[in-house]
């Protein structure tokens, strides 16, 4: 039995190998399919609950039930799909595309690559030196570490499949503007020379592309290598961040968050600025709570003002920035971050 049960696996194992496109077709189908039943699965649970649907603890309860396995298999499959994509945007070959290019075009071309390549503030640091050594400008350098963790694949898939289009279209082109600009700004200030000194005199290396060779099942692999480590990474995240926004469905009037968080709060926007930039959350974990503070009346200005600061200025990340810049940069960039986001933020609850 057990070495029936073993050479089974062993073959499940083997099958992305042997025929990776019937792999990528029937695991498309079941993605779907699980997806198509989490709606009525979750109604069905609340249903068998002791807890009347329309009450506060009913909402809460349907929107963490269906939220949750929503989400995280969301974001399986957008990391997945993007692991392979990623597989040719190795850091080397980024640094590669943007080393001897001049500033202004190569502002635009570092946000765009930060759309697609899976680098967050965790890995601010090795990436910021890697860009200086290949001679990648510091403003360029910046469009990029800004677009990456606030423009990526993760926020952009998550706000068309809960917001539709035309907030993630917004959201895309929002980000990248104050990616751009900011990073030009930092560009057009000439402050390399608050480069930490240990910085400033590395090496230049040069930087190169490389054929990676990878076959379609190595590619598929590399996916399943990303959903293990993101995933397994900023689950808690997203849990954390569906509980919250349960509550708030549940539990918050709407008249108080309209009042709060409204577009008529000329102050609402740099107070959502102001409590974002301590929190340490990703794009997956803070989406959730967007679209129960959108849901109960929160201006959209407003709510993607707070979404661009908990994840392009996040406490944690001027930590570790702090290792390679000093104090006076950290300042400017969060500076002329914060002001581009604030007139986002202002900019749209006026015009929407």
């Amino acid at each position: 039995m057990f070495g029936t049960s073993f050479s089974m696996n062993a073959a499940v194992m083997r099958w992305p190998g042997r025929n990776p496109r019937a792999f990528l077709l029937l695991g498309a189908l079941a993605w779907f399919g699980l997806y198509r039943m989490l709606a009525p699965a979750s109604e069905a649970i609340v249903a068998a609950l002791p807890v009347d649907r329309a009450s506060h603890l009913g909402g809460a309860l349907q929107f963490f039930l269906y939220d949750t396995p929503k989400v995280l298999l969301l974001l399986a499959g957008i990391v997945f799909v993007m692991g392979m994509v990623n597989s040719y945007f190795t850091p080397e070959r980024t640094r590669a595309l943007l080393a001897g290019r001049t500033e202004g075009a190569a502002n635009v071309m570092a946000a765009c690559l930060g759309i697609v390549t899976p680098f967050c503030s965790c890995s601010a640091v090795p990436l910021f030196i890697g860009f200086v050594q290949a001679g990648v400008p510091l403003g360029v350098t910046f469009s990029f570490l800004i677009a990456a963790p606030m423009v990526n694949e993760v926020a952009l898939t998550l706000l068309f499949a809960l917001f539709g289009w035309k907030v993630a279209l917004l959201y895309l082109g929002l980000g990248l503007a104050v990616a751009i600009v900011a990073g030009w700004i930092i560009g057009r200030l000439k402050m390399e020379r608050h480069l930490e000194d240990w910085v400033r005199d590395m090496p230049r290396v040069k930087a190169g592309i490389d054929g990676d060779g990878l076959s379609l099942s190595g590619r598929i692999e590399a996916g399943f290598a990303s959903v293990r480590e993101i995933v397994g990474k900023v689950w808690p995240y997203v849990v954390a961040g569906i509980a919250i926004g349960a509550g708030i469905h549940g539990y918050v009037p709407e008249e108080f968050m309209a009042s709060f968080m409204g577009r008529e709060a000329w102050w609402s926007v740099p107070l959502a600025v102001l409590i974002g930039v301590p929190m340490y959350t990703n794009a997956a974990g803070i989406i959730p709570i967007v679209e129960a503070l959108l849901a109960k009346g929160a201006a959209l200005g407003t709510v993607l003002a707070f979404m661009m600061s908990v994840i392009a200025l996040s406490l944690p990340e001027m930590v570790i920035l702090r290792k390679v810049l000093r104090m006076r940069l950290i300042a400017t960039f969060v500076g002329v971050v914060a002001t581009g986001i604030l007139l986002v933020g202002f900019a749209f609850n006026a015009l929407l």
